[in-house]
């Protein structure tokens, strides 16, 4: 059986280092990459969504990328306990017209013990800003390790 590093239960230590490998991956944009660290049954609640299942996320995450463009994600641990994770996070983008949002939000993860996320439960608001307002600036792709974290832009 496949396993997901780092596995419950967390640690501080290894919650970050859960978190930043989620990260690393939504900020790549790409769904079939993303989806493989969660559970073939996965549920999720994000916003009015409720996708069940890899597949019915991977099309969610398609979606969702195809209408925010340019997006870059920084996430940021909350909490942890055993099999739990609670982060909050910011997230960049703009749409078709050129308007730029700053999405912000909390999200609660429950993991089995191979290290896969079975549960993800989103909170999201998003603010219109100007471009000018944006603090995301690194180029596509991960967020480079001496880009400022959401703690450390104020956010």
């Amino acid at each position: 059986m496949e396993i997901k590093l780092p596995v419950p239960p967390f640690t501080p230590e290894t919650a970050v280092q859960k978190v930043r490998m989620a990260e690393d991956a939504w900020n790549t944009r790409d769904p079939d990459r993303v989806v493989l660290v969660y559970t073939e049954d996965t549920r999720w609640r994000n916003r009015a969504e409720f996708p069940v299942g890899r597949e019915a996320v991977r099309q969610f995450l398609a979606r969702k990328w195809a209408r925010e463009l340019d997006y870059r994600l920084i996430k940021e641990l909350w909490a942890c306990a055993g099999n739990r994770i609670a982060v909050r996070f910011a997230y960049e983008h703009h749409d078709d017209s050129g308007q730029w949002f700053r999405s912000y939000g909390n999200e609660n993860w429950a993991f089995n013990d191979q290290g896969f996320m079975m549960h993800r439960h989103a909170s999201i608001n998003d603010l219109p800003i100007k471009e000018a307002e944006r603090k995301f600036h690194w180029p596509l792709g991960r967020r480079p390790d001496a880009h400022p974290g959401l703690s450390a832009l104020g956010l």
